[in-house]
């Protein structure tokens, strides 16, 4: 058979995942064949998948937290949804979310029976608390915010959403799959530590520069992990809260590695330099008489015909629109100011 190889990353401006770390990626290869799902069996992966919650907490501004790391943001929020459903006191349990929440909530709700509640967001694609606050009532299980939000790089009001999940008695997760390891660099409120939030969703596999597969489900509670708990009688260990039994090490030992390596001094450069990435960008591109959505995160949007992107595409390009049909640029490590200078070169021949 052909040896087939893997796409490079030199003209990936729509990925929300990058390169892995050096370190990460020899950590993954280490443990491959190492299952934390059977933590009793395999120790040393066990201790190490721990390790990185911890490492997770302190990123979220959590002493203590309970949690694991997941396949990825979709797996983080099923679960997050999951406890929530469980733990909530009526038949018809509902979840409340802005227009911005990530695809997996429409699986969460579908695979559930939790029914979705989507709300508008403002001018600047955030969540509305008004709205958010029209929404909920009392079979309202959680209350979900976006903090690094897919399109364009918001951060929802978080202490006023976990504020309006306490008054019907719900759980306020925060999907900080993308931002987690960006919103540390800045001003913005949106941790544990910032307002009463319940469960975090944030992945090394993005910005974190671990390998695939890397997410994570952070809570303050064990008691709420264990809403997910089911028997697990063949193995040493007793009971399980994933979702996915059999899962590699390569994930955790990844993460852990990629932590160790780059928090916080390594991820506050690479913001820095994401950021200013995303600003030149955005600079050009207006210079050059596009409506510009202008970057909070480091994600770019602008207005871009149909044809263009195309044509980008077609030269190698991979570039993605937002929902209302803006090009959309993620300045992930991998992506250079060098990259993006031959990225706005080749636009100019439009």
């Amino acid at each position: 058979m052909q040896r087939v190889e893997p796409q490079d990353f030199n003209r990936v401006l729509s990925s929300m995942c990058t390169e892995p770390h050096p370190a990460a990626r020899e950590a993954a290869e280490e443990f491959l064949t190492t299952n934390p799902g059977d933590p009793g069996t395999y120790e040393t992966v066990s201790e190490l998948e721990q390790e990185a919650v911890d490492m997770l907490g302190t990123v979220t501004g959590l002493p203590n937290p309970a949690g694991y790391v997941t396949s990825g943001g979709t797996e983080a929020n099923i679960q997050a949804v999951r406890i929530a459903r469980n733990r909530a006191d009526t038949d018809r349990p509902n979840m409340v979310a802005p227009e911005s929440a990530h695809f997996s909530f429409n699986k969460a709700a579908d695979i559930l029976n939790v029914e979705l509640r989507t709300t508008p967001t403002d001018e600047d694609h955030r969540a509305d608390p008004e709205a958010v606050a029209r929404a909920v009532d009392e079979d309202t299980a959680v209350v979900v915010g976006v903090a690094g939000s897919t399109e364009y790089g918001r951060v929802d009001p978080i202490p006023e959403l976990a504020d309006l999940a306490n008054e019907v008695d719900a759980l306020c997760h925060v999907d900080a799959a993308w931002g987690g390891f960006v919103l540390p660099f800045t001003d913005h409120r949106w941790h544990f530590g910032h307002a009463d939030v319940d469960t975090m969703t944030i992945d090394p596999h993005k910005m974190g520069q671990a390998a695939i597969p890397s997410g994570g489900l952070v809570t303050h509670s064990k008691s709420l992990l264990d809403e997910l708990a089911v028997e697990t009688p063949y193995l040493e260990s007793k009971s399980q809260a994933t979702l996915t039994g059999t899962r590699s090490g390569a994930g955790v030992a990844s993460a852990v590695a990629a932590m160790d390596a780059l928090w916080p001094v390594g991820y506050r450069e690479q913001y820095h330099e994401s950021m200013a990435n995303a600003e030149w960008l955005a600079d050009r591109l207006a210079a050059r008489g596009h409506d510009v959505v202008e970057p909070e995160l480091p994600i770019v949007a602008a207005d871009m015909s149909m044809p263009v992107t195309e044509d980008l595409r077609r030269r190698g390009w991979r570039v993605t629109k937002t929902g209302a049909g803006e090009m959309r640029v993620v300045c992930m490590p991998h992506v250079t100011r060098s990259m993006l200078r031959s990225f706005v070169a080749e636009l100019d021949w439009f």
